[in-house]
């Protein structure tokens, strides 16, 4: 029996081993971790992170084929393919501070392999990593190899949260990344057969290494670039009295162009498209490609302005303060269909409006107040260290109310902002809710998810991203 071991149980290693063993009952998979809370939480009815069907395969695999453990050398050593999918956080010192990758993690896991390994293996690269890790990681290996051969892989995960399952079971592509010698290419038809299980051929993308490890930050590049030059369209169109979706649909009906992540919003978030563009800026800079590396940048100044410019509208609209006033936030997560609060676009709008001394009551239908409560009080790139190098129980942060109910967080509230797109948010009782808000009832839609007209026609001052500006708001101009 094939054996392979995923050494990471986070966001990308579990649901994707979980799939493998699903799709590939002839194959042992072993998920390890150092984290004991981690694997507990696998191995019970709670999985850690919220994804919708991951409980379904989970369920079907576990105990079977599928095991989720804290005996990481055991199973290193008797695996023929191991997944590396460890945390691969931005620099905040030294060398490359806020925007080369920290490799720390990785080779830690290529040391231990190293050190555990009787017989050859097969090491995947899954976590986000620069170009040239692998590289790296082959060197640590084959000077620790006592004999033992290594073949390192590079097979970049393209899941979206919230669509992961569906994108393991029918991904747009799987790319492998390989040496062009004749180790290097037959570890590649290695990994091509367990995809080969239910992926069909041509959508399995066979390249160097090099290649593939670029793909990955590329990609991200390209849609974080799609959502910025979208947010860049809708200050244009408030300033010009356009609406944002109306330009997104007579653009995206061009076929070169496409209608997806067109949609205008506060802000990206995740955990990979800040990373990912920064690590492409510093790789660019490395290489003397200053033009390059601006260009990239600007990305993620788009998004910082989009940012600080809804922040501002808010502030502005509400008599240029919001001190002192309850503010109703709906949505944490960084969009709907997931529990992950990494680079959501909520942090940095709770700690603007909390900047000016507002009360602000929380409402998310996935996120718990410990997790709210520890992104507000982290600091940059914190977030993204495995937990048990994060501070373990927060300060709680004074001005800030989690509730579990979208009307309690918006009773006496000045106003409201919609920060996460999630579909009951649609179909809140809104006469209610302005009949127990203080008056005048402002409401701040940064996803474009309300019916504005109906909420005018209610009472509330409506402000929605790159729509035409309601008479209140045309006298204000939100400057960042």
């Amino acid at each position: 029996m094939v054996k392979i071991c995923c050494i990471g149980a986070g966001y990308v290693g579990g649901p994707t081993m979980a799939v493998i063993a699903l799709k590939c009952p002839s194959i042992e998979v072993a998920v390890i971790d150092i984290s004991v809370a981690r694997i507990a939480a696998w191995n019970s009815d709670q999985l850690p992170i919220y994804e919708p069907g991951l409980d379904d395969v989970v369920k079907q695999r576990r105990g079977k084929n599928l095991f989720f453990s804290t005996e990481v050398e055991k199973h290193v050593s008797e695996a023929d393919i191991i997944f590396v999918s460890v945390n691969t956080p931005t620099k905040t010192r030294g060398l490359g501070a806020g925007k080369a990758a920290d490799l720390t993690y990785w080779e830690s896991a290529a040391r231990m392999i190293a050190d555990v390994s009787k017989n050859d293996k097969i090491v995947v690269e899954k976590s986000t990593v620069p170009v040239k890790t692998a590289e790296a990681i082959e060197k640590i290996l084959t000077h620790n190899s006592k004999g033992i051969n290594y073949q390192i892989l590079s097979n970049p995960e393209f899941l979206a949260e919230g669509t992961a399952i569906q994108d393991l079971f029918n991904p747009d592509r799987v790319l492998i990344g390989g040496r062009d010698t004749p180790e290097g290419q037959k570890a590649i038809r290695t990994l091509k057969q367990v995809y080969a299980h239910w992926v069909p051929e041509d959508r399995i993308i066979c390249t160097n290494l090099w290649s593939a490890e670029l793909s990955k930050l590329a990609a991200n590049a390209f849609l974080a670039q799609r959502i910025s030059s979208v947010n860049a369209m809708s200050a244009l169109c408030e300033a010009t009295g356009a609406d944002v979706t109306q330009v997104s649909n007579a653009v995206g009906k061009d076929t070169r162009i496409g209608p997806k992540f067109l949609n205008a919003s506060v802000g990206f978030g995740g955990s990979c498209f800040q990373k990912d563009i920064l690590n492409l800026v510093y790789i660019c800079e490395c290489n003397g490609l200053k033009e390059v590396a601006n260009y990239w940048k600007q990305v993620i100044k788009v998004n910082d302005y989009q940012k600080n410019r809804f922040v501002n509208r808010m502030v502005s609209s509400m008599f240029n303060t919001v001190s002192g006033k309850k503010v109703a936030i709906l949505g944490f997560a960084f969009k709907k269909d997931t529990g992950d609060t990494r680079e959501t676009p909520a942090i940095d709008v709770c700690k603007g409006l909390l900047g000016d001394n507002a009360h602000l009551s929380i409402y998310d239908p996935q996120v718990t107040e410990d997790q709210i409560t520890k992104d507000l009080s982290m600091k940059k790139f914190d977030w993204d260290h495995p937990t048990h190098l994060q501070p373990m129980s927060p300060c709680a942060v004074k001005q800030v109310n989690v509730v579990w109910d979208a009307y309690e967080a918006t009773k006496d509230a000045h106003g409201l902002c919609i920060l996460t797109e999630w579909d009951e948010f649609k179909t809140l009782d809104f006469k209610k809710i302005y009949d127990n808000m203080q008056k005048p009832a402002f409401v701040f839609d940064g996803r474009n998810v309300v019916d504005a007209e109906k909420l005018r026609e209610i009472g509330f001052i409506v402000y929605s991203i790159g729509k035409p500006l309601d008479a209140w708001l045309k006298d204000m101009p939100a400057v960042a």
